[in-house]
């Protein structure tokens, strides 16, 4: 038995260097695997995602949250419990939870599947719109779910949005987004109230809808999603803003493919105020970084402001 402790990390930094690190603190989640009596003959530590994430065996999943992400590990505990059972697509199932040195953990199911970002790139063009249809309906599916807890997650809509209306202009200053679209930033902002809903019924946002986060499987030379995983940056909000991750991500400004998310979505009509109100959004998400995350090569250079990105990113 292990008599290592988690530690007490100051900040995010400090955090990602130690997580960075497997050895000096695998053997502290091996320790609370083999409290719950789990399998730890073969561990797989996972590279990507925030937080400590180890694969016990093919079946189950250990993930531990530092104390400063964890708002992380209440929207992925409620995110879970709320969704299990009400949707088509399966989601990992709460096998086991609890708390060592104040870093909350949890022991959940493994889904099977290849991961998305695997295989993405390499469809051919039709797949891509099948998929991003199933994305639209299931982002639908999940939005249908009632709040029940979620409802209190913070932050809320409304404060949310403000707050990132307030640091939008710094945000992308910061990360050199190019000065022609900045000179449309401040127009933007002042009409996004009143693009976005602030008051409206809010549903359950996963917010990243990005090939990361759901699995697929192959039947019949035809691609499927199979599994839809990582629900810790759940909000409660307006719907709009889970089209962005497959828009940014996924669609690349492609005719076909934003048709089929939209239509997926139920939109079937792509108008200058939903792309203005999605143009909003993009700049207001919390993860928003245009330069690193949009996926339409160029784009800095075919279009002269955000009218006409929003144009680019949502044609027709």
């Amino acid at each position: 038995m292990t008599s290592a402790a988690l530690p007490a990390l100051a900040d995010a930094e400090s955090f990602r260097a130690w997580r960075s690190d497997p050895p000096r603190w695998l053997p502290i989640a091996l320790d609370i695997a083999r409290e719950h009596g789990l399998d730890i003959s073969s561990p797989q530590v996972f590279a990507i995602g925030t937080n400590l994430v180890v694969g016990l065996s093919e079946r189950l999943i250990l993930k531990i949250f530092p104390p400063l992400l964890r708002a992380q590990f209440v929207s992925e505990r409620g995110s879970l419990m709320q969704l299990a059972g009400r949707l088509h697509l399966p989601i990992p199932g709460i096998v086991a939870e609890g708390m060592r040195d104040g870093w909350p953990y949890l022991v959940i199911t493994r889904l099977a599947g290849t991961l998305g970002s695997d295989v993405w790139p390499s469809l051919p063009e039709e797949q891509k719109e099948r998929l991003l249809r199933q994305i639209g309906e299931t982002i639908v599916a999940v939005q249908r779910a009632p709040l029940g807890p979620l409802a209190r997650i913070e932050p809320r809509w409304d404060a949310f949005m403000r707050q990132q209306m307030e640091g939008c202009r710094a945000r992308h200053e910061r990360l050199g987004l190019a000065p022609k679209f900045l000179t449309g930033l401040d127009d933007l902002l002042r009409e996004a109230a009143d693009l976005i809903p602030m008051d409206a019924p809010p549903v359950i946002l996963v917010g990243e809808y990005i090939p990361q986060n759901f699995l697929l499987g192959c039947h019949d030379g035809e691609w499927s999603l199979t599994g839809l995983f990582d629900f810790g940056d759940v909000l409660a909000g307006w719907r709009d803003y889970d089209l962005l991750g497959p828009c940014a991500f996924m669609a690349a400004g492609r005719p076909g493919r934003v048709r089929s998310l939209l239509e997926g979505f139920g939109y079937a009509k792509l108008d200058f105020a939903l792309k203005r109100r999605l143009m909003a959004l993009m700049l207001l998400h919390r993860a928003s970084d245009l330069n690193s995350h949009l996926c339409i090569e160029g784009w800095q250079q075919q279009a002269n402001d955000l009218v006409e990105l929003q144009d680019l990113i949502w044609p027709g």
